[in-house]
């Protein structure tokens, strides 16, 4: 099966040949949204599985109007949204000690220095309500009411928890930087 078109109308049919045609289509992708917003590989496995769980199931309700790849997006950061709120993560942001760096700012030079995959395993290491909070006000656009609501936080913890995230990447990124100069001396 090539056409989109016909894998989703086989879907929602129900037809076991388009849904595995529309899973290896989708699922590298979707994967790595998922693992985005997850702690490791396993997490993220679970919540595509959960995800296309979801897709499977709805997939009649999808009126081909707009983009389908944004439709099955937006069903897996819901999902892994639900996994996160499932295990409401034992330690309190408030709790989690930072690391103190100086507060000197990072130069151009020094941002040369940390590769972007370093930037993308830094993000990854966030406390998992700040890496939720970043991704989808960084990645998926959604503005501090939405993320909120989904959340089931206020707009002012989402606002300080995004800041928070973002010093924390900072702080991580001027960790490196020092290192890399300490090596060098």
């Amino acid at each position: 099966m090539d056409n989109l078109e016909e894998i989703i109308k086989g879907c929602q049919k129900g037809q076991s040949s388009s849904q595995k045609a529309l899973y290896e289509l989708y699922a590298p992708k979707m994967f790595g949204v998922c693992l985005q917003y997850c702690k490791d590989e396993t997490e993220a496995e679970d919540c595509l599985q959960e995800g296309f769980i979801k897709v499977f199931k709805n997939i009649k309700k999808y009126r081909f109007e707009g983009s389908f790849e944004g439709w099955v997006r937006r069903i897996m950061v819901n999902a892994t949204i639900e996994s996160f709120r499932k295990k409401k993560p034992v330690s309190s942001l408030e709790d989690i000690t930072m690391v103190p760096v100086a507060d000197d700012d990072i130069t151009e030079e020094d941002a040369e220095q940390v590769k972007l995959e370093e930037v993308y395993k830094i993000m990854k290491e966030l406390p998992p309500k700040y890496r939720m909070i970043f991704n989808l006000y960084a990645i998926e656009g959604l503005s501090h009411k939405e993320i909120a609501e989904l959340l089931d936080i206020s707009v002012g913890t989402s606002k300080s928890n995004l800041a928070r995230a973002r010093k924390w990447i900072r702080d991580k990124i001027m960790e490196k930087i020092k290192r890399k100069q300490n090596a060098v001396c």
